[in-house]
């Protein structure tokens, strides 16, 4: 899997129009090589580092083909269904949530990341493009994109080369993930092995592995 990386979006905080909660969901493309740290993007900045941000949501990577799904489900907004137009970091065509895996590891420029944990939508989106049922439909069709942890920093730019390096041998993508903890009751060694996975958020682990002691008490 060898892609080349279609763009590169950084944001500041701003308040959100109509709301005035401070947000950095609207990106700019970034005209020269980035740095990539730890913590994302040098430049990009996280307005709420409560649910945004830190190690495990450094690098927020969305698919261009899931705008063409947006524009078809909410043609009175399209317009803004573009690349950073739902606040990601990284574009690229030829990847998408079928075909990526959490653990994943991947050359990005010249960085080495992580694919640890889709990500959960929130209510940024709707605010964000001043129209109601986005966010539900990006989440109830898992179709949010990902974040990844830096495993050595680097630089990226437009055009640079986005590879797979190493993939773990429990290969689960990041649909059938959002489809296995969607379950009403899955199964507990499913869930089980979906926590155990190398690479997965600690967070998600945390959340999988209450999940499981819940369902073996009920």
């Amino acid at each position: 899997m060898k892609i080349p990386v279609s763009g590169v979006y950084l944001g500041s905080a701003k308040p959100m129009p109509g709301d005035g909660r401070p947000t950095a969901i609207f990106k700019s493309p970034g005209s020269r090589p980035v740095d990539i740290g730890f913590e994302g993007l040098v430049g990009d900045v996280q307005a709420d580092r409560r649910v945004h941000g830190g190690p495990e949501k450094a690098v927020h990577h969305f698919p261009v083909e899931n705008y063409a799904r947006l524009v078809a489900q909410f043609p009175e907004v399209a317009s803004g269904f573009v690349p950073g137009g739902l606040g990601e970091n990284i574009s690229t065509a030829g990847v998408d949530e079928t075909t990526v895996c959490i653990g994943d590891i991947f050359a990005l420029g010249s960085a080495r990341v992580q694919l640890c944990q889709p990500r959960t939508p929130c209510w940024k989106i709707d605010a964000r493009h001043s129209h109601e049922g986005i966010t539900r439909f990006v989440a109830d069709n898992g179709i949010a994109g990902w974040y990844y942890r830096v495993l050595e920093p680097g630089t990226v730019t437009v055009g640079d080369e986005f590879a797979l390096l190493e993939r773990a041998t429990a290969v689960v993508t990041v649909a059938e993930f959002w489809a296995i903890v969607r379950a009403h009751r899955p199964a507990l060694a499913q869930l089980q092995s979906v926590a155990a996975i190398p690479g997965l958020s600690t967070a998600w682990q945390r959340k999988l592995s209450e999940r499981v002691e819940w369902l073996r008490a009920n």
